[in-house]
């Protein structure tokens, strides 16, 4: 128990010398951004641009032959030769929700029982998490904040990487709620010396009928008089009414199929299908259904014994090609940390098949149509939020992406972080000469 406790009192010490930078203020003079190649994010592209942006919001983007504008009355950002792009969006994150793993009392991931639609992620979120701030530097700026646990794990929200608390950080608040569709297939507990080889789930049938009653129940208590309040059934009225979206975690074919029917057939008409493995093999049957996916990270094995070795990394084109909303997400092992190398995962896909322009979009202008931003981030459009950065290079690649101007609602960020801070502080001792 002490052991515990002298580390809990070095982390702590650790976050007071390295706090994070403190949020940026808000644009008080016009910005113009000239010269950039900039990646519109909706698949166009001008090689000469010239963008400007005014109390947060874009009022130009074009080409910078056309465009004329009076520098005298705004500062001027000479990126010739670099890059611009619409700031990256984490998919079915939660980056804010666990500081130190090992730390119980820093994670806020997940609440006990199984049926917790009630539950706000958003009220959960740190913005002065030492893991988000170092997003930035990457270009990653905006995320979706989602719980884990349970059958319903809760409802997330989307929120911007520089704030002082979740009320400045908020975007878009309760956007879904997220389940964990029931596995087809289990594999036994070999610890406790049952078969380890999967096999079909014999309690499938009876987990989805849960499902059912509970949806059910919700609907006939949302039509119904409210004499006594009922938390958990209320946050499921979003559902049915529209305003909210349906999020469902799960990978086979099957139970892809049987999930989908069962939201069709509960009336909701916003879906998307999170993991989703094997939803290439499907993907007419998504389209047809206006089915989004979130799709798994991409720099994992291939699940299966006779999958091609590189199935997870041309997922992506498959279903992009068959016409399907696909947006990236950086869920799995350590994954606040690789929230960070969610430009990275797109980069792969333009190795598998995906234009550069396509990839982009799976990090920007389609994970902002699903969650319902889209009408101020995603894209560099006049009139949208000035949420932005410049590179000097590629932002796919990990080689070229160095940020060197960030901004959220135009307002300029540091890009100081405390592993910035780290590295300057090594770096200068292992560059001195003896």
């Amino acid at each position: 128990m002490k052991n515990y406790i002298y580390i809990a009192a070095i982390l702590l010490s650790m976050s007071i010398g390295y706090a994070q930078q403190t949020p940026a203020s808000k644009q008080t003079k016009d910005i113009a951004i000239v010269g950039a190649t900039a990646h519109i994010g909706n698949g166009e592209v001008i090689e000469n641009s010239i963008i400007t942006f005014s109390n947060g919001k874009i009022t130009n983007v074009g080409d910078a032959t056309t465009i004329r504008i009076n520098s005298a009355e705004m500062d001027v950002i000479d990126a010739m030769g670099k890059h611009v792009y619409p700031g990256f969006i984490v998919s079915n994150g939660t980056l804010g929700l666990v500081e130190v793993d090992a730390v119980k009392a820093s994670n806020d991931l997940s609440e006990l029982g199984t049926f917790n639609p009630h539950i706000r992620s958003l009220i959960a979120y740190n913005a002065e998490s030492k893991i988000v701030e170092s997003m930035r530097p990457n270009g990653v700026l905006l995320g979706q904040v989602v719980p884990r646990g349970g059958r319903i794990a809760g409802t997330s929200s989307v929120v911007q990487y520089d704030a002082w608390n979740w009320e400045d950080a908020t975007i878009k608040a309760d956007d879904g709620i997220h389940i964990n569709w029931p596995n087809s297939f289990s594999r036994g507990r070999w610890w406790l010396g049952e078969d380890p080889a999967l096999k079909p789930n014999k309690d499938y049938n009876k987990q989805v009928k849960e499902l059912y009653m509970y949806f059910n129940e919700s609907k006939s208590y949302n039509a119904g008089p409210k004499d006594e309040r009922h938390l958990p059934f209320e946050a499921m009225a979003g559902l049915f009414n529209g305003s909210k979206h349906l999020y469902i975690n799960v990978n086979n074919q099957k139970s892809i199929t049987d999930a989908v029917n069962f939201a069709k057939s509960q009336g909701v008409s916003n879906i998307t299908i999170v993991g989703g493995y094997e939803a290439g093999e499907i993907a007419n049957f998504l389209k047809q259904n206006n089915v989004s996916v979130f799709l798994r990270r991409i720099h994992t094995r291939p699940n299966n014994e006779d999958d091609d070795y590189d199935q997870p990394f041309k997922l992506a084109k498959q279903l992009v090609d068959a016409g399907v909303l696909v947006a990236l997400e950086p869920s799995g092992q350590m994954e606040r940390m690789n929230s960070r190398n969610l430009p990275f995962y797109a980069g792969t896909t333009v190795a598998h098949g995906l234009t550069k322009e396509q990839a982009l979009q799976l990090i920007t202008q389609n994970p902002a149509k699903i969650m319902g931003i889209d009408n101020m981030y995603g894209t560099l459009e006049q009139g949208k939020s000035a949420t932005l950065f410049i590179s000097e290079g590629d932002a796919l690649d990990m080689r070229t992406n160095i940020v060197t101007n960030a901004f959220i609602d135009g307002r300029q960020l540091s890009l100081e972080t405390h592993q910035t801070k780290l590295w300057k502080r090594y770096s200068g001792k292992y560059n001195q000469q003896e």
